[in-house]
């Protein structure tokens, strides 16, 4: 797996430490990645995603895991989000079948 936020796209980014005699060497800026449960209330049940802290963070802000993919275009999303976007949508329709 690689080193990605499903939510917010956050990667690796590269960089120098620097020391005191100026001497440069290459390193990297890995993101703060979690791998956690985020509930969907749509499906029902806890969707396991790879997520930055802020990504964490955007998702309670925009009002849960639904709202904010549903409100996200699916070129900004990963093909992980993209795949729970889709089985969210189908069971909200299934949801307003069964009621109507």
């Amino acid at each position: 797996m690689s080193r990605r936020c499903d939510i917010t796209g956050k990667g690796v980014l590269t960089g120098n430490n620097v020391s005191h005699a100026n001497n440069r060497t290459r390193r990297r800026f890995l993101p703060n990645l979690q791998e956690t449960s985020v509930l969907s209330d749509a499906l029902g049940q806890m969707v396991r995603l790879k997520v930055s802290t802020r990504g964490l963070k955007t998702i309670e802000h925009n009002g849960g895991l639904d709202s904010f993919l549903l409100s996200r275009s699916d070129m900004s999303l990963s093909a992980e989000a993209r795949r729970i976007k889709k089985r969210i949508q189908r069971a909200m329709e299934n949801r307003q079948a069964a009621a109507a």
